[in-house]
């Protein structure tokens, strides 16, 4: 069975670019996924205008299924605001788009655990919507329209504080009787530390993600490592 940080690292790339509020939440939905015996791989992320355009042609002027309605600029993917998946198989190099498997025997849809997961993070799921059904897709909007963001839009300082409030809910709530520090990055709250002695602590990865950073570790040596991405 492969570890947390071999499934992890897997998606690494293709967290890449993403805006960090999605970035730790899929970081979040494969961490909370596998702990539910449910390794996931994220496929795609980021997405530019030139890629998202040919995916589109797809189906219609080149060759294969329609797999997109979206033009280049018309999907989140093109803004690092949303992230594709497939369910990570045993043998650790094959995926599966099949929504009926249960591979942790738990008499529920693997799939439908995904889901479950991935909209207690504060993700949108796209086999909710109604014209066209985008079942591996999860966006974060911030309250912005594709219109707004092609024109420039940013999510809001209250909107990315608020996303990271709900990803970090069920840590916070662990900290419930310690004492508790606000940690901010670039004047965004990011999480809640535990404030002992004078020092706060917070998980490296929420830190190093807020900046930008990917977080990685080699249990062989029990290091962690952050690489810059600047």
């Amino acid at each position: 069975m492969l570890t947390l940080i071999q499934v992890e690292n897997k998606s690494t790339s293709r967290l890449t670019n993403l805006h960090p509020v999605v970035r730790s939440a899929a970081t979040a939905l494969i961490e909370r996924c596998y702990k539910l015996n449910i390794p996931i791989l994220i496929t795609q992320g980021l997405r530019t205008i030139a890629e998202q355009d040919a995916l589109y042609a797809q189906g219609r002027t080149k060759p294969g299924a329609i797999v997109t309605n979206a033009r280049g600029g018309y999907s989140y993917h093109n803004f690092g605001l949303a992230v594709d998946f497939a369910l990570l198989l045993p043998n650790g190099s094959s995926v599966s788009w099949d929504m009926r498997r249960d591979g942790n025997n738990n008499q529920i849809i693997d799939w439908q655990e995904v889901v479950k997961e991935a909209k207690a993070l504060g993700f949108e799921w796209g086999g909710d919507w109604t014209n066209f059904k985008d079942y591996p897709h999860f966006q974060m909007a911030f309250g912005l329209t594709l219109t707004q963001l092609r024109a420039g839009a940013k999510p809001s300082i209250s909107a990315v504080e608020s996303a990271y409030k709900i990803i970090n809910r069920k840590e916070e709530e662990t900290l419930k009787g310690d004492a508790i520090a606000v940690v901010k990055v670039n004047g965004v709250k990011v999480a809640d530390g535990v404030l002992e002695k004078g020092i706060t602590y917070v998980p490296v990865r929420i830190i190093a993600e807020a900046l930008g950073a990917q977080v990685g570790y080699d249990s062989a040596t029990r290091t962690v490592e952050i690489k810059s991405t600047h």
